[in-house]
């Protein structure tokens, strides 16, 4: 019997990330919030132009994760406009572009650090 794949709080967040590109979401951002708050190590914020789009965002995420432990909770999945999926230790953050600029997390968190997204040649095969 194999040992289930741990993620370290970084590597979870960049793999949310890689899962949300697969879905052509856009201005993908990875803030490491753990110096600032208690509520998680990384935020995860994505855009797409549509709720279905953000639908499948967080579909990809939630799929692609789940080999590495479910979701806590996640929340706004059937309007599509703002998804927020909840790993303890990542909160993941899809929004449709309008709603992104109308609550400006970007701006809320700006004093958070911010990480690169690896492309698929940098990667390091935590996906299996």
């Amino acid at each position: 019997m194999m040992d289930k794949i741990t993620l370290t709080s970084r590597e979870r967040a960049v793999e949310c990330a890689l899962f949300a590109l697969e879905k052509k979401a856009v201005d993908i951002k990875v803030l490491e919030i753990k110096q600032l708050s208690s509520i998680a190590d990384y935020l995860v914020l994505a855009s797409g132009h549509s709720d279905k789009q953000t639908q499948a965002i967080a579909e990809s995420v939630k799929k692609g994760l789940k080999k590495f432990g479910k979701a806590l909770d996640v929340e706004g999945l059937r309007e599509g406009n703002w998804i927020v999926i909840d790993y303890g230790d990542v909160i993941v953050h899809i929004f449709r572009d309008e709603v992104r600029r109308y609550y400006d997390l970007d701006e809320l968190w700006n004093a958070a650090p911010s990480l690169e997204i690896p492309d698929e040649d940098e990667r390091d095969g935590i996906r299996r």
